[in-house]
């Protein structure tokens, strides 16, 4: 019955909690059960407290019992990733530059709403150091594998939570996203990863990448995506770039056929190398909404790669993290990051500027693009998984990660959001995913085209072999 359990999305689990046909300890016991028997092989985990994580399960099963159930998602264990407060735990980011004591007894607003709707946080997930690149490993922990082949990467920043939800050990996980690190984890882990428009869910402490910061789900399904946004956009009055909260209900919307949507498809933005396998699955994915009823264009959005600009925004924010670390602390870090880190302190407010500039021109152009086409698709990314401990594939022409996700970075730019959802595997076995972009603010779309692609072709029964 164990193994069943594991396989539960969000949805089941509450389900079956409602009807009192099972206890949030035996979920909870039976995940922490997972992440001892495999997380050696994965190292997903930075952080796991039975006792706590019991405790509050043992709360939850006495609610259902005395039916007085506590929002959303009561009795339902999140996988964390460490970059958001937790009061009863530490957060360090990965780094050994940051005092533990000091993080605690505090909540970011993902981790409050998650607790004000009564779920059991099951531990806290691997990032790189201050989740600085697109894979995961870090000075503290070391290296995250990928759970479908443990020599290969898990992608990152929010590695670690892309491990977890493929692996049973949680059904919901948090992540963050400035660069792709929801969407390549979800996509080399095979799961689900929403990175939501800019603003429309709540994040504090204030990101040092700025406006690049997206909080969002990773899930095994978009329904559970869908169910955990209903979560994360409550309001939070620290988050000052918040919008203000419009009462969606995002699983509500899931409903209805995709008639008359109009879809851009761009296997390549005009400009990408893509892997053959990739080109091939995203390609029938596109037929697939054509069957839906969409009418789907085989279009480009047509920009130029933002590589330049998104560096000069991404790597000052880098600087901006470690501007008041000196040089005992900088010589305990990821060497690349601090490297990354020092050459983007010697750029001029002017080349700042400039990246600003070219960002706010592809804001532009991509809400005009959206006036044309509800959603733009693309694949997640042009590569499956490649050697874990390598920040990019061997042999590969350039020495940093943004290199080799042209297709996530350009929308943390416009803010848009960016959806990753499973679409078959390569010749490895290794998984692939498409991505779904729509105009900002329009997350509800997205998530139901998501959704319709999903029921009409799921890859849900597929677990990695490691799952058992």
């Amino acid at each position: 019955m164990s193994h069943e359990l594991l396989r539960m999305t969000a949805t089941e689990l509450l389900q079956h909690y409602k009807a009192k046909q099972l206890s949030p300890v035996d979920v909870t016991r039976a995940m922490l059960e997972q992440i001892e028997r495999l997380d050696s092989q994965v190292n997903g985990f930075c952080l796991v407290d039975p006792d706590t994580s019991l405790a509050l399960a043992k709360a939850s099963e006495l609610r259902y019992q005395n039916n007085a159930t506590q929002g959303l998602l009561d009795g339902v264990p999140v996988a964390v990733k460490d970059v958001f407060l937790t009061p009863m735990w530490p957060t360090i980011k990965g780094s050994k530059t940051i005092d533990a004591n000091s993080t605690l007894n505090k909540a970011s607003p993902a981790t409050a709403a998650l607790q004000r709707n009564g779920y059991i946080p099951i531990g806290k997930t691997t990032t790189p150091e201050f989740g600085w690149k697109g894979v995961t490993d870090n000075p503290v922990d070391g290296i995250t594998s990928n759970p479908w082949n443990p020599d290969k990467t898990s992608g990152g920043s929010s590695g670690g939570s892309g491990v977890a939800v493929a692996l049973g050990m949680a059904p919901l996980a948090l992540g963050t996203d400035a660069g792709g690190s929801i969407r390549i984890p979800a996509a080399f882990c095979g799961v689900v990863g929403l990175k939501p428009s800019f603003g429309e869910v709540p994040h504090w402490p204030a990101s040092p990448f700025g406006t690049l910061a997206h909080a969002g789900p990773m899930t095994w399904t978009v329904e559970d995506c869908a169910l955990m946004m209903n979560v994360l956009t409550e309001a939070d009055h620290r988050d000052t770039h918040a919008i203000p909260r419009r009462g969606i209900d995002y699983l509500a919307n899931l409903g209805g056929d995709l008639k008359g949507l109009k879809i851009a498809y761009s296997p390549n933005l005009g400009y990408v190398d893509v892997d053959p396998d990739i080109e091939q699955a995203v390609a029938a994915a596109a037929e697939v909404f054509k069957e839906l009823g969409a009418d789907v264009v085989r279009v480009d959005p047509g920009f130029g790669d933002p590589l330049a600009a998104f560096g000069h925004l991404f790597y000052g924010g880098a600087a901006n993290a470690m501007r008041d670390l000196g040089s005992r602390k900088r010589s305990l870090m990821d060497p690349e990051l601090v490297k990354v880190a020092e050459k983007a302190g010697k750029l001029s407010m002017l080349d700042y500027m400039g990246a600003v500039n070219e960002m706010m021109k592809l804001r532009e152009r991509m809400a005009n693009f959206h006036q044309r086409y509800d959603l733009l698709l693309t694949p997640t990314l042009p590569l499956t998984a490649f050697k874990a401990g390598r920040e990019v594939p061997v042999d590969w022409p350039n020495t940093r990660w943004p290199t080799w996700t042209p297709f996530t970075y350009p929308f943390n730019m416009t803010g848009q959001p960016g959806l990753s959802v499973p679409c078959g595997f390569d010749s490895q076995g290794l998984p692939i995913g498409l991505q779904l972009v729509g105009a900002r603010f329009n997350d509800a779309l997205v998530l139901k085209a998501g959704h319709a692609y999903q029921q009409a072709r799921p890859l849900t029964d597929q677990r990695p072999s490691l799952f058992g």
